[in-house]
């Protein structure tokens, strides 16, 4: 199963720097990035109760022949960036029978910027459908029981504001099914203040030479919608009119045909209409509050398993300073 590649997955949190990442790998050479940024192919399977063939048999013809297609033989690392694989830690282990050298990239940031930023991205994708992140989070309780979930919802999981932002308890449990060895954490922070340091670092630990081309030009913009049932439409499609409206990331990731003319043309000018500036708002102090006392102890964790002084997440966590 491409024995003389070495695979690579960003599997880090949502809104955490994956793109940014997956921008800087995409520019190597020698990396052949998926044609879709995340297929988040793993989870969907149980790989535990395949047998090695068909474990390969699936893989290769939905995985590696969909996404990978495009690679060249000077390509040495498969890359991909599906980030829910930190949630789902154990559909790791059949990443593992086919590559035991497989390589983590874990990217992290403060839940108090991550959490409204997902919040953010979920409205433009059509996942969400409150635009106020407060009543957003004040929903987090009927979401968990399963109550309030928008039909356009691809995974209710993303609903839960607070479980996106458990990092200690699932880098915990990602670092024991595929080893701390096999894992290199990159914080937001650092992605930030040091692009070309923690570029540098990241080669390394793919067992690359940085590219020197590679650009660095920040990606920044934050996007909010006009309409919100327009943007729901386009981006999370009834199933009844799902063919005709599936954008090409969908179908290429659901292995159906891209379709393509005047209604794909259509559909991009109404998705580039709908988009405007976002404008940024302060948090609410209450939800501040309930956001620090909900994942300070999370915080903790993560600093004690990365030896990482995070004291200043969550506006200050004194205890938080990874000794």
């Amino acid at each position: 199963m491409q024995p003389d590649k070495q695979m690579a997955f960003i599997v880090g949190a949502p809104r955490c720097g994956t793109t940014t990442l997956s921008s800087l790998l995409r520019q190597h050479p020698e990396v052949c990035f998926s044609a879709v940024k995340e297929p988040h192919f793993f989870p969907r399977f149980d790989l535990d109760a395949m047998s090695d063939e068909e474990l390969r048999s699936l893989v290769r013809r939905d995985y590696l022949d969909r996404f990978f297609a495009a690679c060249g033989p000077d390509q040495k690392v498969l890359a991909e960036g599906s980030v829910s694989y930190l949630y789902a830690p154990e559909a790791m282990r059949g990443v593992l029978r086919l590559w035991p050298d497989a390589r983590f990239i874990i990217a992290l940031r403060d839940p108090l910027s991550m959490i409204p930023s997902l919040h953010a991205r979920l409205l433009m994708t059509g996942d969400e459908t409150i635009t106020d992140f407060a009543k957003a989070w004040a929903m987090v309780p009927e979401r968990a029981a399963g109550r309030a979930i928008p039909r356009s919802a691809a995974d209710p999981r993303w609903l839960r504001y607070d479980e996106a932002g458990r990092f200690g308890t699932h880098v915990q449990r990602f670092f024991d099914v595929v080893g701390r060895e096999r894992c290199h954490v990159v914080l937001f922070d650092d992605l930030t203040s040091n692009p070309q340091g923690t570029y540098a670092a990241l080669c390394g630990f793919l067992g690359l030479e940085p590219f020197p081309g590679t650009s660095f030009k920040a990606r920044r913009q934050h996007f909010a919608y006009r309409w919100g049932w327009l943007q729901r439409l386009l981006k999370r499609p009834p199933k009844a009119v799902q063919s005709m409206l599936a954008g090409e990331k969908f179908n290429q990731r659901e292995g159906q045909q891209a379709k393509k003319g005047a209604i794909m043309r259509v559909r991009k000018h109404l998705l580039d209409w709908n988009k405007v500036p976002a404008k940024r708002k302060a948090l609410d102090p209450a939800v501040r509050r309930q956001i620090v006392d909900r994942l300070r102890g999370e915080v903790v964790i993560l600093s004690r398993l990365l030896d990482r002084d995070l004291s200043h997440w969550l506006g200050g966590v004194p205890e938080a300073t990874g000794r």
